[in-house]
């Protein structure tokens, strides 16, 4: 009987493709392994995958599930899309145990890799006896944070969102200001946050948690989690380092006009400014980083979308028309900076861009997998500018732990002035001492990156006895 894998993804595009390359890396291993890929539809605007999935190598398999319908009432529950994404994962669990029965008539099924989100599904995979764990797609200083967050709820009576001025010590992070701690955790009386603490809790349960990071990026939060700190009144189960895992390949089609914009630029000179598939920000903060870019001087393609329907809005879960850039940006704006700078609409082949020997600095919204490519790629160090999700923590954990990052601070409302913005990017770009340090730290964790996806590698050792394992189950 064939040997299989099956992979479960949160449908969100950054989750998925993160899923969908850890199947490829599986197959580089073990090539005969049969990997399948179960989709859930998604109850929002989650990224489009169509083309990513289309292009992908046909030795994986891919699943789709049927749509779920969710109660109206559910969005009036709470203000995070993550709550959507929960439900529909609880209630996919019929028809994942039909797909899992399916496989395993036809293939010895080694293992069920979920996401954070799908924890109800442990249940699924241990009534067919089949061995459950986690992908866990951020860094392991977030890891760390959700394998602790049982203890802060048990010991913290108030929501973090009104612990103003109060350090979380959490163990393998360093201390977080409690309103950083991911947005849908601020207020545990939202029900994402109950999802949340389900699926902490549900961690430990699994026989090993797979994580998209690399040895030498994090090796505190790493030995912290495995001495066992961050889960006091259970056992820690094996973690595996994998990574960095990326994209391998974003597009197909004609090489993109910023690609050629970039080959006309000095090396390292260009700043790039992109915020994810989901990233938005409102017409007003937009003028002011226009206004920034203007008055720092310095070369920049920027990646623009179109403001939301709502001023405090900084996550888009509906299809996104393009911007007007000549009505959202300052008057005269596009043609005072034509010369050094470069705006397009909507999307940039981000690896590509970070991968170009032009680009010298990445003002990013700290998603991990930003985080991993702009390491990876290029060694490009970084602003943090998180918008949602779990960017906030990632920030700290970027400039105080690795060191690969500087700060963009906000003011008390959460708006960014102009000053701000063209204070950061002098700083990233120019030869300060802190920019000189961050860039040294980022080249450095690039070289260390290579070096744990090399033969011998932390991270092909950490695969290899993963798939070993699997072989013997």
């Amino acid at each position: 009987m064939a040997e299989a894998v099956v992979l479960y993804p949160t449908p969100a595009i950054g989750h998925l493709i993160s899923m969908v390359e850890l199947g490829k890396l599986l197959l580089t291993s073990n090539p005969s392994l049969s990997i399948h890929i179960l989709i859930a539809a998604p109850p929002y605007n989650a990224g489009d995958t169509a083309s990513y999935i289309s292009a992908t190598t046909p030795s994986i398999t891919f699943h789709h599930l049927p749509p779920i319908s969710l109660p109206p009432e559910l969005s009036a529950a709470s203000p995070h899309h993550e709550t959507l994404t929960f439900e529909v994962i609880r209630l996919n669990k019929p028809v994942v145990s039909q797909a899992l029965l399916s496989i395993s008539h036809t293939h010895s099924v080694h293992a069920f890799v979920i996401d954070l989100f799908c924890g109800s599904t442990l249940p699924v995979a241990a009534d067919l006896n089949i061995p459950t764990y986690f992908f866990y797609t951020s860094g392991a200083a977030t890891l760390a944070s959700f394998l602790y967050f049982p203890t802060l709820h048990k010991t913290i009576p108030k929501s973090f969102k009104d612990l103003h001025n109060t350090l979380l010590h959490i163990p393998g992070a360093p201390p977080i200001p409690a309103t950083d701690m991911a947005k849908p955790l601020l207020d545990r009386h939202d029900k994402a946050y109950q999802f949340f603490l389900e699926s902490s809790i549900n961690l430990p349960k699994s026989k090993g948690i797979i994580v998209n990071t690399f040895e030498s990026l994090e090796p505190r939060s790493l030995e912290v989690i495995r001495e066992g700190l961050c889960v006091p009144d259970a056992q820690t189960p094996p973690i595996y380092c994998i990574g960095p895992l990326i994209m391998t390949k974003e597009h197909q089609g004609p090489r993109s006009e910023c690609l050629k914009w970039l080959d006309s630029q000095p090396k390292r000179s260009v700043v790039f400014l992109c915020f994810g598939s989901l990233g938005l920000f409102s017409a007003e903060q937009l003028k002011e980083i226009a206004e920034g870019l203007e008055r720092s001087g310095q070369r920049f393609l920027w990646v623009v979308r179109k403001p939301p329907p709502e001023k405090n809005q900084s996550v888009g879960v509906s299809a996104s028309p393009e911007p007007e850039l000549e009505s959202l940006l300052p008057q005269g704006f596009l043609d005072r900076t034509k010369d050094r700078g470069l705006v397009v609409k909507n999307w940039a082949p981000q690896v590509e861009v970070l991968s170009h020997e032009s680009v010298g600095g990445f003002v990013s919204h700290c998603g991990w997998n930003s985080v991993l490519e702009s390491v990876k790629c290029a060694g490009v160090p970084m602003v943090a500018w998180p918008l949602y999700a779990e960017q906030r923590f990632n920030r700290v954990v970027l400039v105080e732990e690795i060191k690969i990052a500087l700060p963009m601070n906000e003011s008390d409302d959460g708006f960014v002035r102009a000053s701000e913005v063209e204070k950061r990017v002098t700083e990233l770009m120019t030869s300060f001492e802190s920019s000189d340090s961050v860039r040294r730290r980022a080249v450095s964790m690039k070289d260390e990156a290579r070096a744990a996806l090399g033969d011998g590698g932390s991270s092909r050792v950490a695969l290899t006895e993963l798939t070993e394992l699997w072989k013997r189950c």
